[in-house]
């Protein structure tokens, strides 16, 4: 075994059984959640109300675009015991510290949404005004991180939070009696998937662009699991995360798409315009429609919060002895000032949608960097060898989303107006 995988024969033990699954758990859930966010809502009900049935192409299209992805990064990070941004420095020097920053950037960027979403979902919830709102909701993500145990608290919030979203919104999905048949039907239209360039690179930017993607691997790290013999641990968590964020993705979709269906006058209204999801729940499940989407909206936001302030400083914390040795007041720090920003700023609705663009472009550059990781035996050490199936397909995901990103790159610039 190469020598950076030293550490891997000294580190923690893991324990097996209820621990090990609640470490797994935890992992699965912190990075599904922190995809769950106040723009993954307001993206796919937008472009639900924008594609109608056709959207299920780019759903499904997305996910397996997202487990490719995945299983590939985090099948490195785990083999090899190292962070990304270490990795990245290993390819080639300097990069670890380009992508880390780029990274955290992203993430305070959604940060600031996430913030703003809390604020939103409690608001409709008990009427609270959105600047109490936006204190409230970076408060919850500080204590989290001020509690004795906080790693272990943050895998408990994000696992019971994660699963209290998917039951309500299969409620409104079942209320709104979506066109399944058609949604499926509209899969097989391949020759309208140029037409779904830019919600695609959105989507999936939303989901494992940025910091989403290494979230769950690096919490696999902290909890002391690394090497080969635990790579069927992160593989094994990282499946159960991507499904939970696509049974998120795709019992949203039918819900809006429901709605939309029913009633496609909904699309275009003030209403509409302000916040599609709200729009489309209350549309769905009446009044109680309406607290289900402030309820999914609020939860959503902090588990967001959550997995943005924590992964963004994982990526910066081998950058220097005293962001490592200070972590958490790091992690503190960056929810605190994400909720200063928001307080000024007022709600972001167009930085969400931005966010997720961007760092739909970072993907391509991410993931091509862990593909050359997983040639060099100085990080995957000698007798490790990546299956040829997850690297040839993510050189094709390295492929397309490098495409769609650039193809993608007037609409962004838009969204500046």
């Amino acid at each position: 075994m190469a020598d950076n995988n030293a550490a891997v024969k000294s580190k923690p033990p893991v324990q097996s059984g209820g621990k090990s699954m609640t470490a797994l758990l935890g992992a699965a859930f912190l990075m599904a959640t922190s995809a769950i966010g106040p723009g993954f809502l307001t993206q796919t009900a937008k472009f639900t109300g924008e594609y109608g049935a056709l959207f299920a192409l780019a759903i499904i299209t997305t996910i397996l675009l997202d487990v490719t992805t995945q299983l590939n990064i985090w099948s490195i990070i785990g083999v090899s015991g190292m962070r990304g941004q270490d990795i990245a420095n290993k390819v080639v020097p300097g990069l670890g510290v380009f992508i880390a920053i780029l990274v955290s950037i992203g993430g305070l960027v959604f940060n600031i949404g996430n913030v703003g979403g809390a604020a939103t979902g409690l608001n409709v919830m008990f009427g609270l005004p959105i600047q109490a709102g936006t204190i409230i909701g970076g408060a919850i993500g500080i204590l989290v991180f001020l509690s004795k145990d906080a790693k272990s608290g943050m895998d408990r919030l994000t696992k019971y939070l994660g699963s209290i979203m998917i039951v309500v919104v299969l409620y409104v999905m079942l209320r709104s009696a979506p066109p399944v048949g058609e949604a499926v039907a509209s899969v097989g239209k391949m020759n309208q998937f140029p037409t779904l360039v830019f919600p695609i690179i959105t989507l999936l930017g939303g989901s494992c662009g940025g910091y989403i993607t290494f979230s769950g691997a690096h919490r696999l790290l902290d909890a002391g699991y690394s090497g080969v013999d635990d790579l069927k641990q992160f593989r094994k968590s990282v499946t159960m995360g991507v499904c939970v964020s696509g049974t998120m993705r795709i019992l949203l979709f039918l819900a809006v798409l429901g709605v939309v269906t029913a009633a496609p006058e909904i699309v275009g209204t003030d209403s509409w315009t302000a916040s599609p999801p709200a729009a489309a729940f209350q549309a769905g499940a009446g009044n109680i429609g309406h607290f289900i989407f402030g309820m999914v909206i609020c939860f959503a936001a902090i588990t967001s919060i959550i997995g943005a302030a924590y992964t963004s400083v994982s990526f910066l914390k081998t950058l220097h002895p005293f962001i490592m040795k200070n972590e958490k007041w790091f992690v503190i720090g960056f929810i605190f000032v994400s909720t200063v920003i928001m307080t000024f700023l007022g709600q972001p609705a167009t930085l969400l949608v931005l966010a997720g663009s961007v760092n739909g472009l970072i993907l391509p550059i991410t993931l091509a960097v862990i593909l050359l990781a997983s040639r060099r035996k100085d990080i995957v050490g000698a007798d490790y060898r990546h299956p040829t199936v997850l690297l040839v397909l993510g050189v094709c995901v390295v492929l397309l989303t490098g495409y769609t990103g650039i193809k993608a790159v007037p609409t962004i610039l838009t969204i500046f107006g």
